[in-house]
């Protein structure tokens, strides 16, 4: 008896799998993909920056050199506070031999702004100050999220204009999603390895007489979202 409950227990949970499952594939449906992009100005900007201070004779220490560069790019207006960070030292010091005598205490900062003009200031107050070992790390933009969402959206309104299109010639007419699959390769979001810089001269010094500043141009950042959707037909 028990026997005979347990197999028509497990026959009425096959007979509604399959029912569901056949009421899915029994629907008419249309499967397209969808595709958006944009091109975004990068507002974040990472610059790498070394001080080192070698010991030898008459050096400048390194905590002298951190003041002065902290000082300079305060001038320029830059929250270091906020914007100037120590990057993969945990602030501590690291220290290479170099010969058996002469050893080298490095520390390491990343540095945030917000456009190109403003880096190549840094770069050149950086110059001013000695301190030669600065680099374009990365960029990335402060709203990307928002952006990608957006994409998406429109990644799909265009899946749904591809159906539209591809259903009208046979009289049939685009109903509610039944499925829809996200391709889009997301990763964090935040930034993305620099890939492209150029520097195209000098600019032309303003009225007040001031340095002309070599026009620096970032490659835009593109933003792609793919998706899939299945649609009902009606």
């Amino acid at each position: 008896m028990k026997k005979l409950i347990l197999y028509l227990m497990l026959g009425f949970l096959v007979k509604g799998l399959s029912a569901q499952m056949k009421t899915f594939l029994d629907v008419p449906y249309i499967e397209v993909f969808g595709s958006a992009d944009t091109l975004v100005t990068p507002n974040e900007i990472y610059i790498s920056i070394i001080i080192a201070e070698a010991d030898a004779k008459n050096k400048i220490s390194l905590e002298d050199q951190e003041r002065k560069m902290v000082s300079g790019l305060k001038a320029l207006g830059i929250n270091t506070e906020r914007d100037l960070t120590t990057s993969d030292m945990l602030s501590n010091f690291r220290y290479y031999v170099l010969k058996q005598k002469d050893v080298m205490k490095t520390k390491s900062y990343t540095l945030k702004v917000e456009d190109a003009v403003l880096a190549t200031r840094v770069f050149m107050k950086l110059e001013e100050l000695g301190i030669a070992n600065a680099n374009l790390e990365r960029v990335g933009h402060a709203d990307m999220t928002r952006l990608k969402n957006q994409c998406r959206t429109n990644a799909v309104r265009n899946a749904l204009e591809k159906a539209k299109a591809l259903t009208n010639p046979i009289g049939a007419s685009v109903g509610a999603p039944l499925h829809i699959t996200d391709f889009s390769n997301d990763g964090d979001g935040a930034t993305q390895p620099l890939n492209q810089i150029r520097i195209r001269g000098m600019a032309t010094a303003n009225e007040t007489k001031e340095e002309a500043l070599p026009q620096i141009d970032f490659k835009k950042i593109r933003i792609s979202m793919n998706v899939g959707v299945k649609f009902m037909l009606k």
